[in-house]
């Protein structure tokens, strides 16, 4: 076999990995590798084993640490490897027949009503694939048409979270600055006779448009809509009162078809028009209009919409404006959660949540109060394509995604939860001074103790512990247990090494502060709101955490992944 050193430290690295995906390095999976990297091996196959053989041996020998530091070496290029096979076996999953390169322009188009969320980020993520893959361009469009609920702090959000997550756009622009178009728009409908204003009442409109039995406002005069028209744009209703709505199929087996509302008034004022406006159109009106004028080629959405399809086809033929085509692909949904802004709108105002950052949710901007990374989202939300088959997921899937990612950059650092003190007698000159590494790597530094004859302990293992056993402090050295002492344990050191022998993480008589890890599940239970959704544990954390800024990503050993969330009360979220 070639005995180059390339090919070796090559064969060690796949070993290792192989060793830290499946709990052991196998020969055959390692050859498999080696193969694949070096074709030219397969010639000398005997000189492959062998040193197969060789490099699986002394992997398979490591203990769990010394394999974790061994592997770190070569983290970030796994990393990569991973990354890249993950971008390129997803190319095929993003494509629109009959794109022509150079010729795609698409739209994000958010309702400011709430803060940005996770299902929002698939289609930002999707539109940026194929902006790149046609060399074309993608638009911010802020879907703002409805003043009861929009807000420029919302507006503020998409801005400072879509940057977050790095996604670029060619251009801006509001429906609400449209208005006057919106209106010459539904004009030309009225004339045509494919738009009459209805003052009907809500539930007596509902009940028609369940059963398809149309009102008599549909046989209206096209001079009678134009002066009810009129009198809705001069003020003359309250709202509620009138609405402008599409001459369709009342008797439509697609119910969005039966006489939709196109425009209503809101006399409530609008965060960027003010009170400039009162007869605001609805989405399934301005949408359809805002892509045509403004060059989108495709629109990209979750099929939920699609039911809606029609209609937005059916507006821009009435309007003679040019079509866009759609592309549609299922919606993210995370199980347990909920992303309907009028659920979250409702949870604060119940304080189920503390607010649109609560770690609980998956709103943008909660996933990275909880530490989770832009690249992870991406990760996750363009792993699922653009098909259309409906799933929920578990939030644990992006947050496994996220884990590999902090892990160079993570501390470990120790946490004991329900404390115990336990004296330690004998503890031999020199040894009570330790230092143990902030990560198997050793790149981040370390951190130094003086242990002084006391330590705190687990409650959990302090239980599992009787009179003789021996443990080791993890990063320390052995000692063997004592008697109790009311709820206190005493111990000696001890040079006595055992096979399997457990190993504990520990604080320091005064090395120590008090802190708490906020434990995150489900915000959901079913329908209903998870009243254990998110739980405090408090213990002591060791004295170098306080060292950290807030957003570190630590490693609690035996615990979890966390992100130091506040100094004052030195809490940590569960990521």
């Amino acid at each position: 076999m070639a005995s180059g050193k390339s090919v070796k430290d090559n064969i060690f690295k796949f070993a290792l990995k192989n060793a830290l995906d499946y709990g052991k390095a196998i020969d055959g999976a390692v050859i498999s590798k080696a193969i694949a990297a070096y074709p030219s091996l397969k010639s000398d196959m005997k000189g492959l084993v062998a040193e197969v053989r060789r490099a699986v041996s002394e992997v398979n020998a490591m203990g769990a640490t010394e394999l974790e530091k061994a592997f770190a070496r070569y983290a970030d290029e796994f990393e990569a490897i991973e990354v890249k096979k993950a971008i390129d076996s997803a190319k095929h999953r993003f494509f629109i027949e009959g794109v022509e390169e150079g010729k795609f322009v698409t739209r994000f188009p958010p309702e400011p009503g709430g803060y940005m969320h996770i299902g929002h980020a698939k289609p930002v993520f999707i539109e940026e694939e194929l902006k790149r893959l046609y060399n074309g361009k993608s638009m911010l469009y802020f879907d703002d048409t409805n003043p009861d609920n929009e807000r420029q702090e919302f507006v503020d959000a998409f801005h400072d979270d879509l940057k977050w997550l790095g996604a670029g756009f060619d251009g801006e622009y509001y429906a609400s600055d449209n208005l006057p178009k919106f209106y010459g728009y539904a004009e030309v409908a009225i004339k045509k006779k494919k738009a009459y204003v209805c003052t009907c009442e809500a539930e007596k409109i509902n009940k028609g448009r369940a059963a398809g039995v149309s009102c008599g406002h549909k046989k209206q005069s096209v001079k009678k809509n134009q002066e009810l028209w009129q009198e809705m744009l001069n003020n003359k209703f309250d709202d509620n009162e009138a609405i402008l709505r599409l001459n369709s199929d009342m008797k439509s087996l697609n119910t969005t078809l039966r006489d939709p509302t196109l425009f209503r008034i809101k006399k409530v004022p609008h965060y960027r028009q003010g009170t400039k406006y009162w007869v605001w159109p609805t989405y399934d009106f301005c949408t359809p209009i805002m892509d045509s004028i403004n060059g989108i080629t495709d629109v990209l959405r979750s099929k939920e919409y699609e039911m809606r399809d029609e209609l937005y086809f059916i507006v821009l033929d009435i309007l003679e404006l040019r079509k866009p085509r759609i592309t549609s692909f299922s919606r993210l949904e995370i199980s347990g959660n909920a992303t309907s802004k009028r659920t979250v709108r409702r949870m604060i105002a119940e304080k189920q949540v503390s607010g649109w950052d609560d770690p609980r949710l998956v709103t943008i901007r909660a996933l990275r109060r909880r530490g989770v990374r832009p690249d992870a989202i991406r990760q996750f939300a363009l792993s699922f394509g653009m098909g259309k088959a409906e799933s929920s997921v578990s939030i644990e899937m992006l947050l496994n995604i996220n884990r590999k990612l902090v892990d160079k950059d993570a501390k470990r650092l120790f946490f004991v939860v329900e404390p115990v003190e336990v004296g330690i007698g004998n503890i031999p000159k020199g040894l009570e001074h330790v230092r143990i590494d902030l990560h198997p790597s050793g790149d981040l530094g370390h951190r130094e103790y003086d242990i002084e004859n006391t330590v705190y302990i687990a409650k959990e293992d302090a239980r599992a512990l009787k009179k003789g056993d021996t443990v080791r402090l993890k990063g320390a050295f052995s000692i063997k247990m004592g008697v109790k002492n009311g709820a206190k344990l005493s111990a000696t050191f001890t040079d006595e090494k055992k096979e399997g022998m457990p190993t504990i993480q520990w604080v320091s008589r005064g090395n120590y502060s008090e802190g708490k890890l906020l434990m995150i599940n489900d915000l959901l239970s079913g329908e209903e709101f998870n009243k254990d959704s998110m739980y405090t544990i408090n213990g002591y954390v060791e004295m170098h955490a306080g060292r950290l800024a807030e957003g570190d990503i630590v490693q609690f050993e035996r615990i979890g992944t966390f992100k130091f969330d506040s100094k004052k009360d030195m809490s940590f979220i569960s990521l």
